[in-house]
């Protein structure tokens, strides 16, 4: 039984230089509409976020896109989704993102990818949640990213006890079973945490 029901995609409303980018959206769409898990992702019909999606629709598997209402227009609905939410803010959006989701994927983005990546690890960090983070590196494209947290540590900024938890593939295969895994890592954690404070 998987771990892993739902998905939250972070990504760009472009496609970027590299034609792999799309490819691996793709890819994870495909892989997700398979396995039977939804995506929950920021609602538009552009660049990544609309590739992931419509992948994700092309093979029978189930979306929920969630937008601002001023975003609409910029970012082009995507109307074959099963279910769509339009928010007044970009807070509303981020929060409802989180409760609909199980996991979260970063693909290459922009600087809202970004923000919306270091948001969940910030909550990880601080104990609000367990779920599974995960940057997909096509191509090395999170390695800078990488680099910048391993400064903070030796910096002492990310210190014992606050470290950072999150996963890093960099193939598409690899995205779902790093996540189930995970997940599954931390079921088993949890109801030890239970069993003990029963007992």
């Amino acid at each position: 039984m998987s771990a892993i029901k739902s998905i939250c995609v972070y990504c760009g409303s472009g496609f970027g230089d590299e034609p792999v980018f799309a490819e691996n959206a793709a890819a994870l769409g495909r892989s997700m509409a398979e396995e039977g898990i939804s995506l929950v992702y920021g609602g538009g019909n552009v660049g990544l976020m609309g590739t992931v999606a419509q992948a994700v629709l092309d093979h029978g598997g189930y979306v929920t896109g969630i937008i601002p209402d001023f975003l609409k227009s910029r970012e082009k609905l995507l109307d074959a989704v099963q279910e769509t939410i339009v928010v007044p803010d970009m807070h509303t959006r981020k929060r409802l993102m989180f409760e609909k989701a199980d996991a979260f994927v970063a693909l290459p983005g922009g600087i809202g990818t970004l923000e919306e990546l270091v948001e969940q690890m910030t909550w990880a960090q601080l104990g609000r949640h367990t779920k599974p983070i995960l940057m997909l590196s096509t191509n090395g494209f999170w390695k800078p990213l990488l680099n910048l947290f391993a400064h903070m540590r030796e910096q002492g900024f990310i210190r014992p006890g606050l470290e950072l938890n999150y996963l890093v593939a960099e193939q598409v295969e690899d995205v779902i079973p790093m996540l189930e895994a995970s997940a599954r890592r931390v079921r088993l954690v949890e109801n030890a945490d239970l069993i003990e404070t029963k007992f």
